[in-house]
């Protein structure tokens, strides 16, 4: 199992390799590195295409504590560093997108472009807080299937969820969830996102070259709050991703890789 040591955690991680510009796919919560299978198969030809699973999440180490933003942001740069590919392109996709943000305002030096997909620079609106609690102690205690029902309006757009040619891609991300990590990790996970701290006090001094997108159905993080991201760093690029709900990557595979490939493509160097 290919697992690096970082923070005095064993974290999963996938890695191309090769001498080429390296992209970084960051997950987000609940999910795990097999997320981004399209992206990876996408990219592999032109980019180092590097992937792992959060602490707690995946594949990776369960410990007893950090899942604040902050220290699993610290754990992105500290694979970054032990990889060798400093100066990397960074995409995050909710969780992941918390990440990119915290990393291109504390690491700046490690992150040549920031790519945040269905995220948000502000804290977990208060009045979620009760009901991700519910679904989070529901999991824990009872299993992740128990959940689904719930869970997978959140995660995914109804375009996506309701289209019959697609029915078996959802019972397989319906799957995917209920069986990629433990309950144990995944209600730390949950607690950190609840919890975090925002920065939007802060997105403005982002120097770094940022596309943000997201998906017109995505009910977990709205539309509205990549545009005031947007509005708020300067110089970044906004995409709305059509039929596409918080997994954007997943639900419209093809426009998110068509929104990356061109932004990458311009902030690469040969």
């Amino acid at each position: 199992m290919p697992m690096i040591n970082v923070n005095g955690i064993r974290l999963y991680h996938t890695d191309s390799g090769g001498e080429k510009p390296a992209v970084v796919f960051s997950h987000g919560l609940l999910f795990g590195s097999g997320v981004w299978a399209n992206q990876v198969e996408f990219f592999k030809d032109n980019y180092r295409v590097i992937t792992y699973d959060h602490r707690g999440q995946g594949q990776s180490e369960v410990p007893a504590s950090g899942y604040d933003m902050d220290s699993v942001t610290a754990d992105a740069a500290a694979l970054i560093r032990a990889l060798g590919v400093e100066g990397c392109h960074f995409v995050g996709l909710s969780m992941g997108g918390f990440v990119a943000l915290r990393l291109a305002l504390n690491y700046p030096e490690l992150v040549s472009t920031i790519s945040v997909l269905d995220s948000s620079a502000e804290p977990e609106p208060p009045e979620n807080h009760g009901k991700y609690k519910f679904l989070n102690f529901m999991q824990k205690w009872f299993g992740k299937k128990i959940v689904m029902g719930s869970v997978m309006p959140i995660m995914f757009g109804q375009t996506f969820l309701n289209d019959p040619a697609r029915h078996d891609e959802v019972k397989y991300w319906r799957r995917f969830l209920e069986t990629t990590g433990g309950r144990k990790g995944a209600s730390r996970a949950v607690m950190g996102v609840i919890e975090r701290t925002g920065v939007s006090d802060r997105i403005a001094g982002i120097k770094t070259p940022t596309l943000i997108a997201v998906g017109a159905e995505d009910i977990a993080t709205v539309p509205e709050k990549s545009e005031r991201m947007h509005a708020a760093i300067p110089g970044s690029e906004f995409v709305l991703i059509p039929k596409a709900g918080h997994q954007s990557n997943v639900d419209a595979p093809d426009a998110v890789n068509a929104a990356l490939s061109d932004f990458l493509a311009r902030h690469s160097k040969s």
